[in-house]
């Protein structure tokens, strides 16, 4: 049995006369959290838009649960149980905390088109039902139950990814992608957020890929890190390894 949830073999992505993500092996145990780190421009994100589908890969092969998921649709990796967060994750701002969350369900939910257009008026699916269950047991998980019905428009930025976590999680699923998930936060702000990540690997058993500037952060929560810089892998380990690893100071420090 394959106790990687992820793998990447030969990734690359190129842009015109750029490679931003190039020949790039990677693994991700099941129950792992992985940080990814990397100086900006390293291809961080670029690599986590390859992976969920949302660019198309030049070269390599993404597998997730040893399925062969190269340039597959997003909406369709999803439903295979990887969701992702993004860097500035926009919400619904007319609708509730709530009912942004409750949006992210689609990836695990049976589509009724017809049941939904006739049934009776102000009649709630038992899916629906359910479904708001789920929401608003992932917003108590990051502490946001008593913002349930604020609009999101009158969220701090804090509050939205939060939000933004919780949406994701709704979808349960098996791998999550957090892109820069303390970005723009406090360092109190930052650690809530470092706790919960936990607290979803720990009790839901979810793998998650942080990608983070954020060092504390990263060292703090990661069982392994990996390094990238100029899209190639430059070192991968233990926090305390890649932290002393010469090739990693000098990608962020310029020096050996």
């Amino acid at each position: 049995m394959d106790e990687n949830i992820l793998a990447t073999k030969g990734l690359s992505k190129d842009f015109i006369g750029l490679r931003a993500v190039d020949s790039l092996n990677m693994a991700v145990k099941k129950g792992d959290i992985h940080g990814l780190i990397g100086p900006n421009g390293s291809g961080k994100s670029t690599f986590f838009n390859v992976v969920s589908g949302v660019l198309s890969a030049t070269e390599g092969r993404v597998y997730f649960n040893s399925n062969d998921i190269t340039n597959m649709k997003p909406h369709v990796v999803a439903r295979m149980g990887m969701c992702r967060t993004f860097q500035a994750g926009k919400l619904a701002p007319m609708l509730t905390a709530l009912e942004n969350v409750m949006n992210g369900a689609y990836a695990c939910t049976k589509q009724d088109v017809v049941g939904t257009f006739f049934r009776f008026p102000f009649t709630i699916s038992s899916q629906e039902k359910k479904i708001k269950k789920m929401a608003m047991e992932y917003l108590d998980l990051v502490r946001l139950a008593d913002y349930a019905d604020r609009f999101a428009k009158d969220l701090v930025w804090v509050q939205r990814q939060l939000v933004q976590i919780a949406r994701s999680m709704v979808a349960q699923p098996r791998l999550l992608l957090m892109d820069e998930p303390t970005g723009g936060m406090g360092s109190e702000e930052s650690l809530q957020v470092a706790e919960i990540i936990k607290k979803i690997r720990d009790e839901l058993g979810t793998t998650i890929i942080v990608v983070a500037h954020d060092m504390k952060l990263v060292n703090g929560i990661s069982d392994r890190i990996t390094c990238i810089n100029f899209g190639k892998k430059i070192c991968e380990g233990t926090p305390e390894a890649v932290q002393n690893d010469p090739d990693v100071l000098e990608a962020y420090l310029g020096t050996k």
